[in-house]
Order: C-alpha cells, then sequence, then structure tokens
C-alpha cells in the first residue's frame, strides 16, 4: 500500500503544478512561462518579427520570466501548438493573429488555469484578454504625407486580408490623404497572405503601373519598401523600422513597441493582479498615447528628413487658417500622443457605398473599430465582406 501511494506521488505532484495558477507557478518555482505563437517567420521584418523582439525585451525586463516561442504557424492551426505548449507547462499564452481568435477561446475553455492573451481580436473569457497596439491614427498621418508627396492623385495600398484592422487602417489613410487632397484615391490589392514576398512585389509592382505616386502596405515583409524604392516611388514602412531598405524613398511608416502590453500584462499576473478568473473585460486598446506605437521610419525618425521639405512645401487650410502638411502632421501627432480630442473616426463619417456609419458627434468606439466592415470613400478596388447597407 506505502508502495503505491509513494509510486503515485510523482504523478500527483505533476498534475498539481500543472494546474497551478500562474501566479503560484510563480512564487514555486521564481519564474513564469509565458509562451508566443506567431503567424509569420521570426525574421520577416513585420509582425512577427515585431512581436519576438517585443519578447526578447519583456524578457530581459523582467528577470523572473521564462518564455518560449513558435512561429509560422497557419492560422486555423494554432489548437495542436496551444496543447503542446501547455503540456510544456505555459501558464500565459499570446496568440498574436486575428485568424487565431476562436481556436484561442476554444483553448481559454479547454484550460482553465492557463491564461490566454489574443492580438487583434475582440473575443474574450475569464481566463482570456485581449490586446492591440493599433495603428489607425498612424495611417491617417501617413495618409497626408503620401498625398502630399504622390506626384499623382493615386494612392497604392498591399493588403494581407481584408479584416477589420486592415479595413480601419485603410480607412484612416484614405480620410488623412483626403484630408490633404479631396481628390485622392488609394487602391487596394489583396495578397491573401501574411507573409509572401513574391506576391507583395507583383501588387505593389501592379500599383505603380496603374499610377499610385505612394505606397502603403499591411504584409509582414519589406518588399513593398524595397519594390518602391526601385521604381522611385516613396512609401511609408510597417511595424518595424524600414529605413535602411530603403533610406531615400522611406517617408515615415508605423511603429509598434508591444513590449510596453507585454511587461504590464506580465507583471500583473505574477503580482496576481490579473487571474484566470478575472480577464473577461481585460482589452489593451494602445494607440499613440502611452508610447506603444509610434510614428516613423525607423525608431526617433517620426519623419526621414530628406522628405521634410517635400511636407513643408505643401499647404492645406484647417479651420480657415493655412499651414504646412508637415506642421499640421506633427500637431496632430502631439495631440494625439496626450489623447487629444482629435481622432480620425468622429462623425459624421460615411462609407464609400454613402452609408452613414459614425454619427454627428460620435468617435467610433473600439468595438466598432474591432467590428469594421466597410470601408471609407476613396478606397478602390474589392473589398471582401462590405456591407451594402
Amino acid at each position: 500500500m506505502k508502495k503505491a501511494l509513494l509510486a503515485a506521488l510523482p504523478l500527483s505532484l505533476a498534475l498539481l503544478s500543472t494546474a497551478a495558477s500562474p501566479a503560484a507557478q510563480a512564487q514555486q518555482t521564481g519564474k513564469l512561462k509565458a509562451c508566443f505563437i506567431y503567424v509569420g517567420p521570426v525574421g520577416d521584418i513585420g509582425w512577427s518579427y515585431a512581436h519576438d523582439e517585443a519578447r526578447k525585451k519583456t524578457e530581459k525586463a523582467l528577470p523572473w520570466l521564462e518564455t518560449k516561442y513558435v512561429e509560422s504557424v497557419p492560422e486555423g492551426q494554432a489548437t495542436p501548438v496551444i496543447d503542446r505548449l501547455v503540456k510544456d507547462n505555459c501558464k500565459v499564452i499570446f496568440t498574436t493573429s486575428f485568424g487565431f481568435m476562436d481556436q484561442t477561446l476554444d483553448a481559454a475553455k479547454k484550460y482553465p488555469n492557463v491564461i490566454f492573451a489574443h492580438a487583434s481580436g475582440f473575443k474574450r473569457a475569464p481566463n482570456m484578454a485581449t490586446y492591440m497596439a493599433d495603428f489607425y491614427q498612424l495611417y491617417y498621418l501617413n495618409g497626408m504625407m503620401a498625398a502630399a508627396v504622390s506626384k499623382s492623385d493615386k494612392l497604392g495600398y498591399v493588403g494581407a486580408f481584408p479584416v477589420p484592422e486592415l479595413k480601419r487602417h485603410i480607412s484612416a489613410f484614405a480620410m488623412g490623404a483626403r484630408a490633404v487632397n479631396p481628390k485622392a484615391t488609394v487602391s487596394v490589392k489583396w495578397i491573401n497572405a501574411w507573409f509572401d514576398p513574391n506576391k507583395a512585389r507583383e501588387a505593389a509592382e501592379a500599383l505603380i503601373s496603374e499610377g499610385a505616386g505612394a505606397l502603403a502596405f499591411t504584409e509582414d515583409t519589406a518588399t513593398v519598401v524595397q519594390t518602391a524604392a526601385a521604381r522611385k516611388i516613396p512609401s511609408f514602412a510597417h511595424y518595424s523600422p524600414m529605413y535602411k531598405f530603403a533610406p531615400d524613398y522611406v517617408v515615415s511608416g508605423q511603429l509598434v513597441h508591444w513590449e510596453r502590453i507585454y511587461i504590464d500584462f506580465l507583471t500583473k499576473v505574477r503580482t496576481g493582479t490579473y487571474t484566470t478568473k478575472n480577464l473577461q473585460k481585460v482589452d489593451y486598446w494602445n494607440l499613440l498615447r502611452g508610447g506603444s506605437v509610434e510614428l516613423g521610419a525607423q525608431d526617433g525618425m517620426a519623419i526621414n528628413p530628406k522628405w521634410i521639405p517635400a511636407l513643408k512645401a505643401k499647404t492645406i487650410t484647417v479651420a480657415g487658417k493655412k499651414t504646412t502638411v508637415y506642421d499640421r502632421v506633427m500637431a496632430l501627432k502631439a495631440d494625439m500622443e496626450k489623447g487629444g480630442k482629435f481622432d480620425p473616426f468622429t462623425g459624421p463619417l460615411k462609407d464609400r457605398n454613402g452609408i452613414l456609419r459614425v454619427p454627428a458627434g460620435k468617435v467610433a468606439s473600439i468595438a466598432d473599430l474591432n467590428n469594421m466592415a466597410w470601408v471609407a470613400p476613396g478606397v478602390t478596388g474589392q473589398v471582401a465582406d462590405e456591407p451594402k447597407k
């Protein structure tokens, strides 16, 4: 009898360890194990690269943290990866792509003693939070600059998938462009991939051939800025510093600092502030205010100095007063960094089909933006799942 009890003891301890809360794991072992699932390779220079750079910075900042990651996990195939990570004693799992949302929610129900956090989505559970460092403010500013430096009324956008994130970013880019040039249009070409350099290059070349005078994009390589530079077309970096890939042609861009969220979130897990019971309403929605995102071609360079003269040469009228595009961009940047009153999605706003989407005096809510299906006037090209009423 005693031998049987002794034999069962290691198994019992193993099960107890698996069931321990994330905070308890940290107390018992001195370490908290957090794991990350990426949709692309860590060398993609875009989204997954930025998340992994943040993971490394977070681990460096938090000596009690242990991390692990799995890269290049196709959307819709996260479940077996999550199962493996749970067996590997990961107590916090970050799933970092919109297409992982439903599988993350299923996993949260399956593993109630594990904390999950999903990037860019909107579904939560007692042990599942959501988070986003969103770029729509930056895309509006990039759109203003794109219209100012473009030699035509046409702008181009290479898009991965027509998910709400891209629809709000493309719309913000178009609205910013039209604030400078009311005739501006933004042609979108979808590549239906987060990481496909060949498709990104083909889309960029097609947009330039069709007359686009500046390019922006949402996909996870530096291909668009390199392709644009080869054709002497200005472009805007996405997610990571891309100035080095085209120093003469990258005007600005969107930079992210995911570590601001990861450090805060994991610290609260370790202290027991965040538990497997109270994450239902935890949603990080970080914009320019707070420093999770940054306007720039590279860190500390909001606008490439080579393009500042062109932005200062272009004037617009704001509230009856003339100002340069450069001054307007910098003024809006400062306002949004302070959490000021300006928001690109302030009503009245109609979609490109003339349907009122944001009433006068209202600002689109986080829920509205997270579920956005419509696109703004000026966007051209097919957009899947676009509502007609």
